[in-house]
């Protein structure tokens, strides 16, 4: 059973968010009207996991981010946005916060975000002890096109980046949420060929294609690879699909407060906000994504310096200039 805070001053707004989280599979809220409380309730027992409004007395959402993840780093906070306050939230995910959700879109998107962002906190860590001279590692996946499959493997490369001691808590949850957003859009958008126009218009057809789509001719043939090399220093991860690619720049900009709450381009968006360096290759079909290591990081010390390494990636999956 995870416990969620929910924090939101308006009664009405707790209790439609407590009443669709008492829907999903083992959730629990309780709640708090502002960040105060929240803080107050966090230090007596803290919950899993939280879900903030951002525009709040006392205490707003975004100091409610910055002053958990000083108190609780390894504590997922999610934000709930709604027309206005866009600003903040753009500040809110620099600062820490795990992802967002639109107050608009709750009904649809806040069991679904709230369960994959625990997923990820969940995540199997067991091979976090490693020796301490590793200062490399490189791994290569092939993946089929399992949404399902992702959580165990983003546990093993949240597990690579931990010994590395690249992030802290949160900044683990956040590489591994821009992880799942970017594997996510190599399925779906990708290898099975699901536009965001198809959810936007049609939600059931868009899920009932996602689900027949993977047994099915040309999309169970396609598959995802992935390249993750760790490094004490930074990791890089390239991810790329088999799909026919996309013109990223016919996407509106994610990144700009006017489009937070576009369905279209939210994992473009938090992928952005979490990593350092983010670059496509010309077809759109491969991202690249770099995390760099935070000098604030638990533990951490500099790595030695290390020459760049050549004929690392295969020509296939070469990372984008």
């Amino acid at each position: 059973m995870a416990v969620v805070l929910v924090v939101d001053d308006s009664p009405v707004d707790r209790t439609r968010a407590g009443g669709l989280l008492k829907k999903g599979p083992d959730l629990t809220p309780v709640f708090a009207s502002n960040g105060r409380e929240a803080l107050a309730l966090i230090a007596e027992r803290p919950p899993d996991l939280v879900l903030t409004d951002l525009q709040m007395p006392e205490m707003d959402g975004l100091a409610l981010v910055e002053a958990v993840r000083r108190s609780v780093p390894g504590l997922p906070v999610i934000l709930m946005t709604a027309h206005g306050n866009e600003e903040i939230a753009v500040q809110a995910l620099r600062k820490g916060a795990a992802s967002y959700v639109a107050k608009r879109n709750l009904a649809t998107e806040l069991v679904p975000t709230v369960l994959s962002v625990l997923e990820i906190v969940r995540a199997d860590l067991s091979q976090k002890h490693i020796l301490a001279c590793l200062t490399q590692t490189e791994s290569h996946y092939d993946l089929g096109n399992d949404i399902g499959a992702l959580a165990p493997l983003i546990g093993q490369l949240e597990a690579n980046l931990k010994r590395m001691q690249l992030c802290d808590e949160t900044g683990l949850i956040r590489v591994a949420v821009a992880l799942r957003e970017a594997l996510v859009n190599a399925i779906y958008h990708g290898n099975l060929d699901l536009t965001s126009d198809m959810l936007e218009d049609d939600e059931a057809r868009f899920a009932e294609l996602a689900a027949r789509r993977p047994h099915e001719e040309p999309y169970v043939r396609r598959r995802v690879h992935l390249i993750a090399r760790e490094t004490r220093n930074d990791v890089t991860y390239v991810i790329r699909d088999e799909g026919h690619g996309f013109d990223l720049a016919a996407m509106p900009d994610p990144t700009l407060p006017q489009n937070l709450e576009r369905r279209t381009g939210r994992g473009l968006s938090l992928i952005r906000t979490f990593m350092d360096d983010v670059r496509h290759n010309d077809i759109g079909n491969e991202i690249t994504m770099v995390k760099r290591r935070d000098p604030a990081a638990s533990g951490a010390t500099p790595g030695p310096a290390l020459r760049p390494t050549t004929g690392t990636f295969p020509a296939a999956v070469q990372p984008t200039k």
